[in-house]
C-alpha cells in the first residue's frame, strides 16, 4: 500500500509510513471466531456487581451505545464493568459469546456478565492503573515517559489491526480515546469500547452490511481520525474532550509546524528523540485532516511505531 509523497513541518512523512504488508505474529490467529471456545465467563449477581461499582456511581466514560465503571470486587480485584444500552436480551447473549472468542494483548479480556430487569451489564479483565486520560491529567501520578507513549499507541494500533483482519461478524462499534484506552498494573495499553452488534442490526443479529464492510476497511476514516487524536492526546499530554476542540484546530492550522516545541507535554522531560516527536505529530495530523479519504491504513502506522521500540511482544 503506497502513500503519495506528502510534506509537514519540512518533513516527508509519506515514507514514514511505506512498510510492506506482512503478516501479523504479533496477534493470536481468530480463524472466523466461531472455531475457538470462547473463554470461560462468570456469571455475576447484580448485587455484586452494583456494590463493586459504588452504587454505578464510578463512572470511567459514558456515550450513547454504553457507560463503563470502575469496580472494586470483593476479592480485591479491580475490573471495569460496562452498561450496554439498546439491546435485548437475545442480543445482549450473543454479544457476550462473541465477545467471549477475543483474544489480543491490547483488548480488554471479558470475564463475566450478569443481567437485572434493564440492565444489562459486562465484566472485563482488570484495570489496575485506570484510564490512559486519568494518568495524563493527574498531576500525583508518575509521568508516563516517552517510551511508554510508544508503547501505547503501537498497542492500540496491533489490537485494531488484529479486529482488522480477524474478527468475523465485523465489528460494528470500536472507539479509541484516552478515556476509553485502559492500562493494567504494567501500563499495557487495552480497548476496553468495542463491540459487534449495533442498533438496527439484521434478523441474523449482527451488524448491517454497509457498516460491517466499512469497519472492514483499514483506512476507515473514523478509525484513523481517532488514531490520530489518541497519538496527539499521548505527545501533548492533552484531552481532546471538552476543550480539546483548542487542541484539534491547531493540529489542522496553518501555525502548527511553528509551535510544534510549545505544544509537547513537558512532563517528557529529555526522555525523547524530537525529530521522533516532530515526524509522529506530522502523521497524527495527517491522520486528522484527512478524515474523509485516509493517506494511511492502521497497518502501516503500526509498522512506524513498531520501528520505533522493540515490541516483539505484540
Amino acid at each position: 500500500m503506497e502513500c503519495s509523497n506528502l510534506h509537514y513541518a519540512g518533513e516527508d512523512v509519506s515514507s514514514l509510513l511505506n512498510f510492506p504488508h506482512q503478516g501479523s505474529p504479533f496477534c493470536l490467529p481468530w480463524i472466523h471466531g466461531f472455531t475457538v471456545p470462547i473463554l470461560y465467563v462468570r456469571r455475576f449477581s447484580y448485587k455484586e456487581v452494583k456494590r463493586a461499582t459504588g452504587g454505578f456511581n464510578r463512572v470511567v466514560y459514558t456515550n450513547p451505545r454504553s457507560a463503563a465503571y470502575n469496580a472494586k470486587f470483593q476479592d480485591g480485584r479491580v475490573a471495569l464493568v460496562k452498561e450496554l444500552r439498546a439491546l435485548n436480551d437475545n442480543l445482549f447473549y450473543t454479544e457476550v459469546q462473541l465477545l467471549g472468542r477475543l483474544h489480543h494483548r491490547h483488548l480488554l479480556t471479558l470475564r463475566g456478565f450478569s443481567t437485572a430487569g434493564h440492565k444489562r451489564l459486562l465484566v472485563f479483565d482488570e484495570i489496575g492503573n485506570g484510564s490512559l486520560r486519568d494518568l495524563l491529567n493527574d498531576p500525583l501520578r508518575t509521568p508516563l515517559n516517552w517510551r511508554m507513549r510508544l508503547q501505547i499507541a503501537a498497542g492500540v494500533a496491533a489490537a485494531l489491526e488484529y479486529l482488522f483482519l480477524f474478527t468475523h461478524p465485523p465489528m460494528c462499534h470500536v472507539s479509541i480515546s484516552s478515556s476509553t484506552i485502559m492500562l493494567d498494573e504494567n501500563f499495557t495499553a487495552k480497548i476496553s469500547d468495542i463491540g459487534f452488534l449495533c442498533s438496527p442490526v439484521n434478523i441474523t443479529g449482527y451488524p448491517d452490511a454497509q457498516k460491517s464492510d466499512d469497519f472492514r476497511d483499514e483506512k476507515c476514516g473514523n478509525i484513523i481520525y481517532q488514531l490520530g487524536v489518541l497519538i496527539l492526546e499521548l505527545i501533548t499530554g492533552q484531552s481532546s474532550d471538552g476543550t480539546g476542540a483548542d487542541l484539534i484546530r491547531w493540529i489542522q492550522g496553518t501555525n502548527f509546524a511553528r509551535s510544534m516545541n510549545k505544544m509537547i507535554d513537558p512532563d517528557l522531560g529529555n526522555s525523547f528523540d524530537y525529530k521522533d516527536v516532530r515526524n509522529l505529530l506530522s502523521i497524527a495530523r495527517l491522520c486528522i485532516k484527512s478524515r474523509e479519504k485516509p493517506r494511511f491504513s492502521v497497518a502501516q502506522i503500526f509498522r512506524y511505531l513498531q520501528s520505533k521500540v522493540d515490541l516483539t511482544s505484540y
